[in-house]
This record gives structure tokens, sequence and C-alpha cells, in this order.
């Protein structure tokens, strides 16, 4: 018997198991986040006799006697002071660590009332944020520190317009853990299931033997690609996924399912998991594009090992090289990145009367999901509901299915509520990943480095499926041409599909690879035609009036040159400094139905708001309530923001393309516009049950289009980054600039911007997911993913300029902020050192690490 005490109540447990398991699984106290189950993420942290340690490493056993406080246990006085200085401080996004972080401050707030900076990131050394870059969250921690010495202040009232700095409107819910994730879901009689994956990256698989592990107690089925009710393929664009690999089909690599176990427990399910008998021919597999490309190499799918192949080409490119004064010709290399977003992914499902199922879900799209749930399990839209839970961050990595099509499969076969959740290992073999591509640029300049012409090919990496790699590689295309202003440009890329796990959506969707070649290039040309890297890119910068590479017109809203020269005097005045710049379209684009759509609907003398468009962290729900408070003149309390669905919120299109703020945003507004109509005349309370439909298409023109001047994107933000190294070559400060349109909340708009560049600075540095025979050869822990104590100074300038009509102005910056920061770094190496380094992860800086695997 084991005794304890979990919040100053004691208990007392027979059965050994992990602390975490206990607090969560027992006691459902939520705040507690399973992150990784491996020691390396810090979301579960608890205080342990007031010191903040990792719930996942100790046992009961070792409980023996001792305190344990989660957030649930705070003093109501601590839960309002975190709440108001983490929201204030801007802390929160998709806010799965912040619980963790609230611990470790409160465990150093508690022993040293005063801390610097320094002291509170070396308290959360064992916290890894992916979305912030910290430097709010730290904000947030000496802000509480401070209200803990002096007393809470008279609470602020905000306006909630826009370009307000407001508080987030889910900031109390997640500081406080009891905000819902699917994981945090515990249903009457719900059971757990998991997806049995494949021994080889490409074998057949001959015979599947269940028989054993349905014969184990607690066991509540076995299914196979037999059971399936629909279609066997999924996919988000391309149904190339196999839900599960059918008898007498061949795999595609390690992270497929082979069968689907639900039982009582996931002890019961593991155990059942390794009854299940299959028997493979190992067939050679496809280790890269190279080997992918052979006339004679195995086929990834029946249809051949090309995913896509784009050539975007405008004016006469070998012409204008051919006649320019300066040319470089340069080879890049970018690496597959992992998300490693902090929540695994996890779907709870459950029956939905006789035929139907309900699920739960943590993505980047409820109606892609519902979608992609409809063709496996054969059923109308209506009989298949999903809903968004909180989720903890996506950047991209949540757009596919992974676990979703598998619990509604098993809620609907077995009648039984159930929870289907990734391990964090399953997680880094399963999502897809951000493409490795291998880039040859050349460029040609006049004699003042005015860019002549460019030309380029890219060859990318898809693994196993298609998932978003064709938009991905045809995003790499477009934007290679960076955001200058020449007109002869021509660029061939191609995705192979691999045995390797799939590559897909990531923050910068392709541009952040090509960004990093196009910008190293333009870099060195600068020191060949005898001027800054600054005014090499000044003298190119595309302007309002002016053609992009792509034939496009840019609007009045492009700062590029504005953010050029906000970094102008930070740049000229250091020695070790670096210059990027960067373009990211927001929406959509190339002629694809892009369309927003907002619901408001008048209830209890309230406005609700109602969109398919999920939240994962970069704040929409607090863009729309402000759009709705500042159109309609109403206060916070006035007005309710719901969670995506799709049985009451029309369909918004995914978040992704940087795209949300700006398509729902247009929406939204219009949806405003209406109901101002009604409101001129009649009350809230008169117009209770009204609904007001905004619905706004993103209106561009296909990639080819015959028109001078195609619209490929409604919009594009920009922005200049400076990395500044010290003396020892070590990152002192990244200065970003970034041209946004409208700011609807610069506190989000920073959070954005700092979260980005971090992000980056690791994909620049540190960061490696290495493979060996197209098998993972990381955990999370080993991923090189930037800590707090690791994390430069980042200093963001908004440079906000009117000329989009849409949305009051706004552009998403999502993805944006990722892109120029690691040619940026790269090239305040090449001032310090005079090393032109064209791959990533940069060698021979002080942050490099030793590389594990292919």
């Amino acid at each position: 018997m084991f005794r304890f005490y979990v919040n100053g109540k004691e208990y007392q447990e027979e059965k050994d198991m992990k602390l975490l398991r206990f607090l969560r699984d027992k006691l459902h106290l939520t705040s507690v986040k399973d992150g990784c189950s491996e020691g390396a993420c810090g979301t579960c942290h608890v205080l342990i006799d007031g010191k903040a340690q990792k719930a996942c490493i100790p046992s009961l056993s070792m409980m023996e006697g001792r305190h344990i406080i989660t957030v649930e246990g705070l003093s109501e006085e601590e839960k309002e002071i975190y709440d108001r200085a983490f929201g204030e401080a801007g802390a929160v996004q998709c806010g799965f660590c912040i619980p963790g972080m609230v611990i470790s401050a409160k465990g150093l707030i508690d022993q040293n009332p005063d801390p610097t900076r320094a002291q509170a990131a070396h308290a959360i050394r064992n916290n890894i944020c992916r979305c912030t870059g910290y430097k709010k969250i730290i904000d947030g921690i000496l802000l509480a520190a401070k209200y803990k010495r002096e007393g809470l202040p008279e609470k602020r009232e905000y306006a909630w317009k826009l370009g307000e700095r407001v508080p987030r409107v889910d900031v109390r819910e997640k500081v406080l853990g009891y905000g819902q994730y699917p994981d945090d879901i515990y249903e009457e009689g719900m059971i757990y299931g998991s997806a049995l994956r494949s021994a080889y990256p490409r074998a057949l698989v001959k015979f599947i033997d269940t028989e054993k592990a349905k014969a184990l107690p607690g066991v509540i089925g076995i299914f196979t690609a037999e059971d399936i009710p629909g279609s066997v393929k999924v996919g988000h664009l391309k149904q190339d996924w196999d839900g599960l690999i059918p008898v007498g089909k061949i795999t595609h690599y390690l992270g497929d399912a082979v069968a689907l176990v639900a039982a009582e427990t996931p002890e019961l399910v593991e155990k059942a998991k390794k009854l299940i008998k299959v028997e493979y021919e190992e067939l050679p597999m496809v280790h890269d594009p190279y080997e992918a490309m052979k006339e004679d190499a195995p086929l990834v799918h029946e249809d051949g090992n090309l995913l896509a192949h784009w050539h975007v080409h405008r004016g006469d490119a070998e012409k204008a090289i051919a006649g320019s004064a300066y040319v470089l010709t340069e080879k890049f290399r970018t690496p597959w990145t992992e998300h490693a977003f902090l929540e695994p992914e996890c779907a709870v499902a459950k029956p939905d009367g006789e035929d139907g199922v309900i699920i739960y879900s943590s993505d980047q799209g409820v109606y892609d999901t519902q979608h992609e749930c409809m063709a496996l399990l054969g059923l109308p839209a209506e009989k298949v509901k999903v809903r968004n839970k909180l989720v903890g961050g996506g950047f991209g990595g949540k757009e596919d299915v992974t676990v979703q099509h598998h619990a509604g499969m098993i809620a609907y076969l077995t009648k039984r509520p159930v929870k289907v959740k990734l391990t964090r290992e399953e997680s880094i073999l399963i999502h897809p990943k951000r493409h490795p591509m291998d880039m040859e640029f050349t460029m040609g300049c006049d004699e003042n480095g005015i860019i002549q012409g460019v030309k380029a090919a890219v060859i990318a990496d898809t693994g196993a499926y298609a998932s978003l790699g064709g938009p991905v590689l045809q995003r790499a295309c477009t934007h290679a041409s960076g955001p200058y202003n020449y007109q002869n440009f021509d660029i061939d890329g191609k995705a192979y599909y691999t045995n390797n796990p799939p590559a897909g959506a990531f923050r910068g969707f392709g541009v952040t690879q090509t960004c990093f070649a196009v910008e190293m290039l333009l870099t060195k040309m600068a020191e060949k035609v005898g001027i800054s890297p600054w005014e090499i890119r000044y003298r190119n910068a595309i302007r309002p009036g002016q053609e992009l590479p792509n034939g496009q017109l840019v609007d009045d809203s492009t700062g590029l040159a504005e953010t050029l020269e906000a970094v102008k005097e930070v740049y000229d005045s250091h020695p070790y400094a670096g210059i990027a710049c960067a373009m990211k379209n927001a929406g959509v684009g190339v002629g694809l139905p892009d369309w927003g759509r907002c619901k408001l609907y008048v209830h209890n003398g309230k406005v609700e708001i109602h969109s398919g468009a999920s939240c994962i962290g970069q704040g929409l729900g607090t863009v729309l309530v402000q759009m709705v408070s500042e159109k309609l003149g109403l206060k916070r309390e006035q007005i309710y923001y719901d969670a995506s669905n799709t049985y009451n919120a029309p369909d918004s299109g995914t978040t992704s393309g940087s795209r949300q703020t700006l398509v729902t945003g247009e929406a939204c507004r219009r949806a405003c516009e209406k109901l101002k109509e009604e409101l001129a005349h009649k009350t809230l309370e008169e117009l209770e049950g009204q609904e007001y439909l905004g619905e706004y298409l993103a209106r561009t023109d296909a990639m080819g289009s015959d028109v001078k001047n195609p619209v490929s994107h409604v919009a594009y933000g920009y922005a200049t980054q400076v990395c500044i190294l010290d003396k020892n070559g070590r990152i002192e400060k990244i200065v970003a600039a970034h041209d946004v349109g409208r700011a609807v909340n610069p506190l989000s708009v920073e959070g954005q911007i700092e979260g980005g560049v971090i992000m980056s600075t690791g994909f620049a540095l540190t960061e490696q997911y290495g493979l060996k025979d197209c098998r993972p050869q990381n955990k999370y822990g080993t991923l090189g993913l930037f800590r707090a104590y690791q994390a430069p100074e980042v200093e963001s300038i908004i440079v906000e300029k009117e000329g989009l009509k849409v949305a009051e102005g706004a552009i998403g910056i999502g993805e944006i902020t990722s892109i120029p920061t690691a040619p940026a770094i790269a090239g305040a190496y090449y001032k310090y050192d005079g090393q032109y380094r064209t791959s990533l992860p940069l060698a021979n800086t002080p942050y490099e690490r030793k590389k594990k695997g292919k």
C-alpha cells in the first residue's frame, strides 16, 4: 500500500503505476498533460514536496509520504495571479505546455519571490514550448512574481477592439488546465484503441492471424482491412493513404496500420497487439528520391514514384542570366523536420444513434476530418459529426488524419466510446514531416545588383503518401523567386514517393526551404557586386504597383521596403549581422476555391460566433471576438466564441496557408454587417434566435492562367529578419520586422513572431530528424528543440500598412515568421567566419550537435 498526498488530500493505492497515470486516469487531474511519457517535454510537471518534477518518471512506490501539488491544487489567489499574469503577458498560445510552466513558475517563485529573466528561464529549462519562443512565458512568470509580491492590481477593462492588446479568450482554461484536449476526455464505459504498425517499410502482407488476440479477456475487438465499412483509402487531397493495409497488399512505411485493437484498458491493448501474428514478405525499400527516380526502382505506389511535378516560369531566365554582369550557381540542402507539437495526436469517438459517430478531435480542419472519416466508414456527412477540442499545436502536422478515422471505426463497430492516442514514438513516426529538399539555384544580376533572372531546380522527398506534398512543392516553386521585382524566372520542382515517413504541411509550406536557397544566393551576390546584403535587398524589393516574378501586381499593402528600413540601423551597427527577407501567401490561392464562412447566432442576449475553422494556438477565436466587438460595438461578455465543429458551424476550410485571420475574418466582418443593419432597429433580445451568415470567396487565378497579371494569391505578408552574433559566435539577438497589413491583436502578433523565429532557429542550428533504412532515429528529447535558456532575444517590429480591402486589412502571419530566419542566421555566420554554408542544420557553429542517422 502506497500512501501519499495530492493537493492536500491523503491517498492510498495498492497497485504501483506511474504518478502521471494515477493523477490523470484515477483522479482525472487533467492539468497534468501527457506530452511524451519519456521525461523530455515537461508538460506533466507537478510539485513534489515543493520541487517541480515530471510526473511521467516516478512511480507511486517512490511517493511514500510525499506531498504532490497540481495546478488544480493552487490557492484561489494563485490561480487568479497566473491567469492574469499569463494572459496579460500573451504567454498562452496552444496552451498544452502552460500548466507545466505554471508549476515550474510556482516552484521558482515560492523559493525566490523576485527572480531575474535568467532565473525564470532556468526554472523552465525542462519545459518545452513549441509555440511561443518562451519570451512571453518568461514575461508571465515575472509578472506573476510581481503580483505575488505586491498583490493583484485592479482588473483592467479591455475595449476588445481591433488593434488592442487583449488577452486571448481561452487563457484561463489553458492556464488552469481545465480546458479539454481530446486526451482529457473520460467517457463512461470508454475503451481504448491502437493500431498494430507494419514491421517493415515495404513488405507484402501475406497473412494476419488475430485469433489469440481476440481470445484475450478484456479485448473488445480486433479489426483488419476486411472490417472497414467504406473505402480502404483516405487522404487529405489525394486518396492514396491506406486506413489499414489489406492482406495481399504492400506496406508503404513503418507507420502503416495493419490491424486495430480495441480493449478495456491501454495495457490490454498493448498485450493484444503482441499476440497478433502477421506474415510478411519483406521487399526492397526506396530510401530517397534518387532511388525513386531510377527506371528500375520499386514502386512505392502502383501509379509510379513521382507524386508531383511543377514547372513555373515567366520571361526568359536563361537569356537574362546569360546577359548578366554577375552570375552565381549554388546547391542547397534542407533536412527533414519534425513538428514536435506538445500534444500527441488523440481522438475520442462515440456512437451517435444506431448508425452514426461523434468524433472529438485535435486537428486543423474538422470538415477535412469528417470527409476522410466518412470515406472510411461509408457514411454520409450527417452521420459523422466532428468537433474540435483544444488543439495542442499543429504547425501543419495535424492536417492529415492519424487517429480520428481509427477512433471513428472502432466506435462505429463496437458501439462503445473509444480513445485512440498516439504515443510520442508513434507520433514521431506517423504524421507527415517537413519535406527535405535538394535545390540548385542560378542567379544573374547586373552591375548594380539588380536581379535579371533566376533559374532553379528542386527535388523533394515526399515520403510514403501524398499528404500535402503536391501543394507544398507548388508553393516552394512559386515563392522561390523571393519577394523581388524581376520578370525572368524558371524553376522545375519534383516530389517523389519513398518508403520514408510521409512529408506534408509544415509552417512555411515549402517556402522555408527555397527561401533559404535564394536568400543565401542573394547574400553572396551582394559580395560579388560590392554592396551590402541589406542594400541588394532594398534595391530589388517588391514595391506597390510592381510585378512579382509570377506576374502578380502587388497592392498598396505591400510593405517589404518598410520592413527593410525598420532593421537598417540595427543591421548596420553590428559587425556580425545576417539578413534575409521573405514573402508568404495568405489564403490557398492559385485558382482553388477558398471560402471563408462565419455564422453569428443571437442567443440569450449574446452573439455567438460559429465557424468551422480550427484554432490551433494562433488565436483565431480572439481575432473573431475582436472583429465582432469592433463592428457591432459589443462588450466582451456579450460575445461567445464556439469551437469549430461540423454540425452547427459552416465550413471555413483548413487552418493552413495563414488564411484564417484574412479569409474567415472577412466572412465574420460580412456577417457583422448583416447583423449591424438589424441592430439599427432592434435590440439583441428582439433578435433572439436569428442567424447571420457571412461568406467570402478569396478569388484567384489558376496556375498558368492566360492573363497578363494573374492574381496568384489575394494577399502576401512580407518580412525582414536580422540575426546578430556576439564575439563568441552565439546568437545575441534576432530582430524580426513583419508587414502584417493591420495587426488585429499586436500581443498575439508578437507571440507568433517570437515563436516562429525560435522554431526556425532550431531548424537552422540544432534540430535533426534522422532516418536509417526509413526508420526514425530520434526520440522527442533528442530532436534538438530549443529550450528557454538557449533561446536568444527576439525583437518584434510590427509594420502596419493599409491597402488590403478585406478583413479590415489584416494579413495572416502564422507561417512567414519561420521563413527568413535560417538564411539570416547563416548570413550572420558568413560574416562571422567567412564560411558560406549551404545546408541545414548549419555546420561549425557553437550550437552544432552530433548527427544521428542518415
